[in-house]
């Protein structure tokens, strides 16, 4: 069936000017601090009796630390009385987050394990939701109630991996004040963390070194959403130190069919801020959509291609992007790039996988894993704006974990598939070497956050961005010419 292209939307402002793995040891005391993990790391969890102990109102020993408190001696200080009731508290809330993630594993068990119980899943489920609210609470507490709420929609039939985009095609997403949220969340998420900027700025490198010489540039880029990363593209192309003109850059959207006239909708949106920005610095663009057909599968022929243009593919699937589009989409993208015999291909992923035991159990414990990591780096970003971070765990976190859990649930059974950059060396994509600019780049920039970031180079053309121990997101370049230009 041909593809439905919408090719009628285009503007051109000037006329004719022209982007984890468990760690090797599986040390298990070294993932986030949201939870105790090395508590977890037993081979197997009695479920019989965690089922049991759910009778209890919230299975908390509190009048033991009250008596373990009194019974400890007088206390001459009120430091030291500052000091043991934050000790006790901690306690409290150690013991809550791994009754949390207790609570989380038997409901994914009891989902697809091998003692299969829907009825038991949804006892599981209903407890979970007395103990958790995404609006208060520890860091556990939030985080475990979108991972219940995205489990609920698997056991309902409703988890349908669509996050974000699901809410955009009922309305609700883009409505003013909605729309306004996810600007204020996106600008948070910014501040709190190297997360959005990582991604972009590598990749803009990676196209700024690659296009030096070029008149004209053609993006095609796999998730537009609001177009920051092309803003600052775009003033880097106008104050390029060589004095050179601005070159002509073209940029080509792709829309999703299955999304209707919102997604193209939202995209036409985008280009215009985009456009108007460009006219305030003086860059020649133009821009365009491309859309996907209803199941999301990329065309090359749909493509409005001219003659001397140097051709970049962007796709980004890391945070704020939706990493969990439908693996046959990313596919039928990248491997559709590769016959275009792109100048650049960057591609920005989150690490995840492979995991051991396989399963929905063991890749659930390791987006929970990968989550929390999330979770903990946010706080650290702002540990007093709580109304802030609860902004951007709703409009992004939560609906990323529900697509994420929804996209590994659907592929249990299958074989284990690798990562993104694993993936795409097999299409004959050649890789680009990470410049020592690019890199230096990268470590200014999370140097401007807390310490728990690191930056790290894994072979030649990928680069890694990690928050304590966790591997966070990989950035890689590729490109379809046989030699690197």
């Amino acid at each position: 069936m041909a593809m439905a292209v919408d090719n009628s939307y285009e503007l051109d402002l000037f006329g004719n000017s022209a982007t984890t793995t468990f760690d090797e040891d599986h040390n298990w005391k070294e993932w986030s601090p949201v939870v105790d993990w090395e508590a977890l790391s037993c081979d197997q969890i009695d479920y019989q009796d965690l089922t049991e102990s759910m009778r209890d109102d919230q299975g908390l020993d509190l009048a033991g630390i009250a008596n373990e408190k009194s019974n400890s001696g007088s206390v001459s200080t009120d430091s030291t009385d500052d000091t043991m009731l934050a000790d006790d508290e901690a306690k409290v809330d150690n013991f809550k987050g791994l009754r949390l993630v207790h609570l989380l594993m038997a409901a994914a068990e009891a989902l697809t394990g091998a003692n299969k119980s829907s009825g038991l899943a949804r006892v599981i489920l209903v407890r979970l939701k007395e103990l958790v609210s995404p609006n208060g609470g520890t860091n556990m507490e939030r985080l475990a109630a979108y991972f219940t709420d995205a489990l609920q929609g698997l056991l309902e039939g409703s988890g349908g991996g669509h996050g974000n985009r699901h809410l955009i095609t009922n309305g609700h997403r883009r409505d003013n004040h909605l729309q306004a949220d996810l600007l204020v969340a996106l600008q948070l998420l910014q501040d709190m963390s190297p997360y959005v900027n990582y991604g972009h700025f590598t990749a803009n490198q990676a196209i700024l070194e690659a296009v030096t010489h070029d008149r004209r540039i053609h993006i095609v880029d796999y998730d537009i959403m609001e177009g920051i990363q092309w803003a600052s593209l775009m003033q880097a192309l106008v104050s390029r130190k060589e004095g050179l003109p601005a070159p002509h850059l073209r940029i080509t959207a792709l829309t999703r069919g299955g999304s209707g006239r919102r997604s193209i909708w939202n995209v036409q949106e985008t280009g215009r801020r985009l456009m108007a920005y460009a006219a305030s610095i003086c860059q020649p663009l133009s821009f365009n959509q491309c859309r996907l057909d209803s199941d999301e599968t990329f065309r090359p022929s749909a493509l409005k291609l001219v003659k001397g243009e140097a051709l970049v593919i962007n796709c980004m699937l890391h945070l704020p992007h939706f990493s969990y589009r439908a693996p046959n989409s990313v596919a039928s993208f990248l491997s559709g790039a590769k016959t275009l015999n792109p100048r650049l291909v960057t591609l920005v992923e989150e690490e995840v996988g492979p995991i051991i035991n396989g399963g929905f159990v063991g890749r659930f414990m390791d987006s929970l894993h990968h989550y929390s990591a999330v979770y903990d780096s946010l706080e650290a970003g702002f540990p007093r704006q709580g109304r802030a971070r609860a902004l951007v765990e709703r409009v992004f976190l939560g609906p990323q974990i529900a697509g994420s859990l929804g996209r590994i649930y659907r592929s249990v059974g299958e074989e284990e598939g690798c990562p993104w950059w694993g993936w795409i060396g097999g299409l004959g994509l050649k890789p680009v070497n990470i410049s020592f600019a690019n890199h230096c780049q990268a470590k200014l920039l999370v140097g401007l956050f807390n310490d728990g970031y690191r930056v790290e180079e894994l072979g030649s053309n990928r680069m890694v961005l990690g928050w304590k121990s966790r591997r966070m997101l990989s950035a890689s370049i590729w490109t379809g010419y046989d030699s690197e230009f």
